[in-house]
């Protein structure tokens, strides 16, 4: 598969990242194979986490191929670069299409992204998960690996103002790969969810003190932050819906 739009994105991000002073801490990339199929599955804190997540294959040599909402896709600029770099189109009303591209995409040795929660969490807790990653790898017969995303959410996400000043800490912590059978995608998904709560705990435990002190809008509820408990967080995504549904209602007119 050719790429050329891939690795100057991916230099030019690089670059970014270091204009803003960010550090990167970095853990479990070993698990990330150098070559054969590989779904990766992600928490989603933040618009960014598919530049971000990425880096957790990069000391691997891989470019990984994200699932992405169809509406990036239905961007006059961001759609012909997602297509460039064969980032897979997600039509949630008809997942078939997406399903066949990452089972593919898979199947061909490549290494795919993938985001269970399907939307961003407020909580930055973990939200329920679909069972499309299990049953993708499983389909593909390889491997999925739990991988978690911290301090992503500080720069770019939902109900909060963009933050590019300098000197943030960016965590990513790749998990023990894990092996859907496909006979039980509703336990599979269960354990991918398991593996990735306990990973995000430690993450968030080995963040820097000092860039999540107690009350930080950015940490869970549970752990003395101020962001929305995963109650809060589900009638905010509700009323979001409502707005969304609103607003077609009234441009159909």
């Amino acid at each position: 598969m050719r790429d050329l739009t891939y690795p100057p994105i991916i230099l030019a991000a690089k670059t970014g990242f270091r204009l803003l002073g960010q550090r990167f801490t970095m853990t479990g990339t070993e698990h990330v194979p150098r070559s054969g199929g590989v779904l990766l599955a992600f928490n989603h804190v933040s618009y960014l986490d598919f530049i971000y997540g990425g880096l957790a294959a990069n000391p691997s040599g891989r470019l990984v191929r994200f699932m992405a909402k169809r509406e990036i896709f239905d961007h006059r600029v961001g759609g012909p670069v997602m297509r460039s770099m064969h980032h897979i189109e997600v039509d949630r009303g008809e997942g078939v299409a997406s399903y066949r591209s990452a089972v593919s995409l898979l199947g061909s040795g490549e290494a795919v992204g993938i985001f269970p929660e399907a939307t961003i969490s407020r909580s930055f807790e973990l939200k329920e998960f679909k069972t499309g990653a299990v049953r993708i790898a499983a389909a593909a017969g390889v491997p999925v690996l739990p991988v978690i995303l911290w301090g992503t959410q500080r720069v770019m996400t939902k109900d909060h103002p963009r933050d590019f000043s300098r000197g943030k800490t960016i965590a990513i912590a790749v998990g023990e790969p894990l092996h859907p059978t496909g006979e039980d995608p509703g336990a599979d998904t269960a354990e991918l969810r398991t593996s990735m709560s306990r990973l995000l705990d430690e993450t968030i435990a080995a963040y820097p003190a000092h860039e999540q002190p107690p009350g930080s809008w950015w940490l869970p509820a549970r752990l003395g932050g101020s962001a929305p408990t995963p109650d809060e967080a589900v009638r905010l995504d509700a009323e979001e819906k409502r707005r969304r549904a609103e607003r077609r209602r009234a441009a159909r007119g």
